[in-house]
């Protein structure tokens, strides 16, 4: 059996268990040992990170050649034009690479959101939107540059959702962890002092009907 967490990334803490300059890591987080993250996710960047203790496993969620679908959740600067909408759908040139074509729509405000620390600077000229974009690449800090190269800086971005992993159900910092082996899911174990309201929740992604080989 392989192991498989979901953990929700805060703001301000690295992607890796430990850090010389003594910033937040994963192992702040996560007591578990001997498990990676299949993927990164920018420091200054919150949500869904993908761990597991299964090197084939972190590759196929990892690897772009594999096109497993990255949702996030963006708040942008400005209201950002049907133009500039469709150019993020179609690709952008960031002058190292283009990117391929993906999913973006725009969306009100999520009603699950939590408070940000620090929070977000406030402007009351300047408007803000929020967006969904679904992408099956992740190069280094690719939605930021996205956004800005079609004049609709990123304030705030959130992963929401790796294949048919979600967030849901997780507070900033908490985990849920699954045994998995092509099998249903068994065992679901959550941290946090309300963990005991999600063991056996229907909000658990649906990954336990089908292969988890994307």
């Amino acid at each position: 059996m392989s192991r498989l967490i979901l953990f929700n990334k805060p703001y301000g803490v690295l992607t890796q268990f430990t850090d010389a300059q003594g910033r937040p890591t994963l192992a702040d987080y996560l007591p578990i040992p001997k498990v990676y993250a299949a993927g990164r996710l920018d420091v200054d960047s919150e949500g869904l990170v993908v761990l597991t203790d299964d090197g084939a496993l972190q590759a196929r969620i990892a690897d772009p050649r594999h096109k497993l679908a990255k949702q996030y959740r963006v708040q942008v600067e400005g209201i950002p034009t049907d133009a500039a909408l469709q150019q993020l759908a179609a690709g952008v040139d960031l002058g190292d690479f283009r990117t391929r074509p993906c999913q973006v729509r725009r969306i009100a405000e999520p009603e699950d959101l939590w408070e940000r620390t620090p929070p977000i600077r406030y402007r009351a000229a300047i408007p803000a939107t929020w967006l969904e974009l679904v992408l099956r690449e992740g190069k280094n800090r690719q939605v930021r540059r996205m956004t800005a190269r079609v004049g609709f800086p990123t304030l705030r971005l959130i992963r929401w959702a790796v294949g048919e992993w979600t967030l849901a159900g997780l507070a900033p910092g908490q985990w849920r962890e699954f045994e998995v082996a092509g099998q249903p899911v068994v065992r679901p174990r959550v941290n946090g002092p309300d963990a005991a309201s999600f063991r056996g929740v229907k909000r658990i992604p649906p990954t336990n009907k089908r292969k988890v080989t994307p």
